[in-house]
């Protein structure tokens, strides 16, 4: 019932098994019920400081998570963010997080369509300082297009963050 392999740590006092990872005969944390694999996985991502910076990602920018995860030394397999982002867009997990969010799904497949055969899109890569305001007057297009084009909800942006522009 460990549907996230969290390994034990120093501080687990619960039940446990052996398992052999990345290491021989490793010690992973062992559930009676997946609900407390899921309540224990989100103590964990909140609770570590080195995982902080996850927060500040748009909460659909499940690409920009699988890439932070890796980052923060949440997995030891390099092509980890390749593989997470293929599995959410191979099963369209992504449609869950719209729900939720209370937006409309695009399948990241036809989105990726269109960006890679229409010309006249521009991507823009948000850095420190940036508000959807100051994107807008730059590239010469309103907030509401902004958000429009790049299927946001609010006006919140990440450091990272890839938007459409034009």
């Amino acid at each position: 019932n460990n549907h996230f392999g969290i390994k034990c740590h120093k501080e687990w006092t619960g039940p446990s098994i052996r398992y052999t990872d990345d290491e021989e005969n490793e010690c992973f944390r062992k559930y009676d019920d997946p609900s407390g694999s899921f309540r224990d996985h989100s103590y964990f991502l909140t609770s570590r400081p080195r995982y902080a910076s996850l927060f500040q990602l748009g909460k659909n920018d499940y690409a920009a998570w699988a890439r932070g995860l890796k980052a923060a030394g949440y997995a030891t397999d390099p092509k980890y963010p390749e593989k997470l982002i293929g599995l959410i867009e191979r099963y369209q997990l992504a449609k869950y997080d719209a729900e939720v969010l209370g937006k409309d799904y695009v399948s990241m497949a036809v989105a990726k369509k269109e960006i890679v055969y229409a010309e006249e899109v521009e991507r823009y890569t948000v850095v420190k300082g940036d508000t959807l305001y100051s994107l807008s007057k730059k590239f010469n297009i309103s907030i509401e297009e902004l958000k429009r084009k790049n299927n946001m909800n609010d006006n919140s942006l990440s450091l990272g963050q890839t938007i459409i522009v034009k």
